[in-house]
């Protein structure tokens, strides 16, 4: 680095650094470093940019490196699978930038301004949409939700298989592949190729007495409704197993919430319920149960709860805190990790402000732009829309193999005009090569549906 001082850079500064080596009694940073081998360290120095010496220069060059980002408020945006482009209420940006909230974490402030009272809210109106009785404060993401859920299921069955549906997003399923090492064994599922659903087939062929938990996505990736759940979770609990199900928090407002088809634990990401893209999220897990104590004592995640306190007002703090890691270092069951809790007092501002009329709206607004994208894409030639039969939501799979042209290029010359395109299935399904993943959310609008079927019939020709 030299001589050079980055005022962003923490005690960059000579005079700083050696003040601080001479308080701990060390003659120079080479001394700190020498259990370093020599040939392992670098010689030359950092090649950094000349060094802003200003807050207003540094403020020119970042905002200068951001404005080349193109968002979805400037684009019409067809893109989701699994980060969705939803109105974000202004009352929830408002609630969640005040201080007291800005840096709510795990750990205990010092001054409890609400939180645990806010995340106890958050978890009620969370089990309600759910229809379940317990939910966890949220964890880091769906992702690790889902991969909780089935390690939970695990030590409540005391059996060591899960069975996974080839149909889960793929960025979940590489997640949980790796959250269930070593011990866990993951048997996968297929679905039909022509409903696009999980095979009961494939299941009944996989099911045994050593498997622990099913696992179904509801909707699935490809946003078709697995509307056998009811048998599947039948199947599950027959074979002495347990049914998970990953569900879309947001669309509960019209779909059946997953403990009416026999869902023992439910587990997702609430980036739909109030929470901004931000670059792939804002993303925070949630696992949902009864509240059976042979379940509730096998989540690792906090659960805040409510109980009079000694001068006869309601107070909020943790559930069952032995269950925790933060009470059992040692021999814990599952470490606890990150948990979001400031996205879960977004979403609890956001299911508080939408109320259960709220969330039936917004299930029939997106239903509605689905059915109205379906149609117009429908008339443009060599585009099909048949590829699996099974009833979708907010997302639909678009063949365009039949049009020459690959998905990449069509989304290459959709960015040309404005319009983020569809998630490209042939990357993660072999099968799918050529089909498209679009999405609608109450953001879209019959302008942008309009503009998405005019642009694609003029790159198609």
């Amino acid at each position: 680095m030299g001589k050079k001082v980055y005022p962003y850079i923490p005690n960059s500064v000579p005079e700083v650094q050696e003040e601080m080596l001479r308080f701990i009694g060390v003659g120079s940073i080479e001394d700190l470093i020498a259990d370093i081998p020599e040939e392992v360290r670098m010689k030359e120095p950092m090649e950094l940019p000349e060094p802003f010496e200003d807050e207003a220069g540094i403020y020119r060059h970042v905002s200068g490196i951001m404005n080349k980002n193109s968002t979805a408020e400037e684009l019409r945006c067809f893109l989701g699978a699994g980060c969705y482009n939803r109105y974000v209420p202004a009352v929830v940006d408002e609630v969640i930038n005040r201080s007291e909230f800005l840096t709510a974490y795990a750990g205990e402030p010092y001054e409890d301004h609400g939180r645990f009272h806010a995340l106890f809210e958050y978890q009620s109106m969370m089990a309600e949409l759910l229809d379940f009785d317990v939910c966890n404060v949220p964890n880091y993401d769906g992702s690790q939700a889902c991969g909780t859920a089935l390690r939970m299921a695990t030590r409540i069955t005391k059996r060591k298989e899960v069975l996974i549906p080839r149909n889960l997003n793929p960025d979940v399923l590489k997640v949980v592949e790796t959250y269930l090492q070593p011990d866990v064994k993951i048997t996968y599922v297929n679905y039909n190729d022509k409903t696009g659903r999980i095979c009961l087939d494939s299941l009944k062929a996989c099911l045994t007495d050593k498997a622990a938990a099913v696992l179904v996505m509801n909707p699935n990736f490809f946003g078709i409704i697995e509307d056998k759940a009811q048998e599947i979770a039948d199947m599950a609990h027959k074979a002495g197993a347990l049914m998970v199900a990953y569900v879309e928090p947001s669309t509960l407002g019209v779909l059946t919430p997953p403990s009416r088809y026999g869902a023992d634990i439910a587990c997702g990401d609430i980036q739909p319920l109030g929470i901004h893209m931000n670059y792939g999220g804002g993303v925070a897990g949630f696992v949902a149960t009864s509240e059976k104590p042979e379940i509730i004592e096998e989540y690792p995640s906090r659960l805040f709860g409510i109980a009079p306190t000694s001068e006869g007002e309601w107070g909020f703090g943790d559930v069952l805190w032995e269950r925790t890691s933060f009470a059992n270092r040692d021999s814990a069951k599952e470490f606890v990790g990150t948990h979001s809790a400031l996205w879960g007092i977004a979403a609890g501002v956001y299911l508080a402000s939408m109320g259960p009329q709220g969330m039936k709206e917004l299930g029939e607004a997106i239903l509605q732009r689905q059915v109205c994208l379906k149609k117009v894409l429908s008339k443009i030639k060599g585009v099909k829309l048949d590829r699996f039969s099974g009833t979708p939501f907010e997302e639909i799979v678009v063949d365009f193999s039949g049009t020459g042209k690959t998905v990449k290029e069509i989304n290459e010359k959709l960015l040309e005009k404005g319009i983020l395109g569809g998630f490209d299935l042939g990357k993660c399904f072999p099968g799918l090569e050529g089909c498209s993943l679009l999405c609608v959310t109450e953001q879209t609008t019959a302008e942008d549906i309009k503009a998405i079927a005019d642009a694609l019939s003029e790159i198609l020709g």
